[in-house]
């Protein structure tokens, strides 16, 4: 890998639009079956007019577009922050950039954000360089 420089920025990616049956599966996969990922009547009770994604879906694909442009051995730290719930029909891209390059590490700053521009999470990660 060439070295990454402040600056440089990663293939943007836009996933086809979230389904509840995305949610369903990622539910089974994982043993999170909070019915307010699924269930329309408990996600309207609870006050949200449909069920939402199950944010860690969506974690973990950033995760997977981190590691499809620096390489999954190259990732030293990965975080990131829920900040808008993402919903059926949502088109999420995933993004990023170098905000700093120093010795053997570089600094990514990545966001995944809906159609309507909000952003769903923002993440950062450290690599090797």
């Amino acid at each position: 890998m060439t070295p990454l420089q402040v600056g440089d920025a990663g293939p943007s990616r836009t996933d086809p639009p979230l389904t509840v049956t995305q949610f369903v599966r990622y539910q089974g996969a994982s043993g999170d079956f909070n019915p307010i990922h699924h269930d329309s009547e408990f996600a309207k009770a609870a006050g949200f007019p449909s069920p939402f994604a199950v944010g860690m879906l969506q974690y973990s694909r950033l995760a997977a577009w981190l590691s499809d442009w620096v390489g999954v051995s190259n990732i030293v730290r990965f975080t990131g922050q829920f900040r808008e719930l993402a919903w059926p029909g949502d088109e999420l891209t995933y993004s990023g950039s170098v905000t700093s390059a120093h010795g053997d590490t570089a600094e990514i700053d990545m966001l995944v954000t809906r159609q309507t521009g909000e952003v769903h999470i923002k993440g950062s990660a450290t690599v090797t360089n």
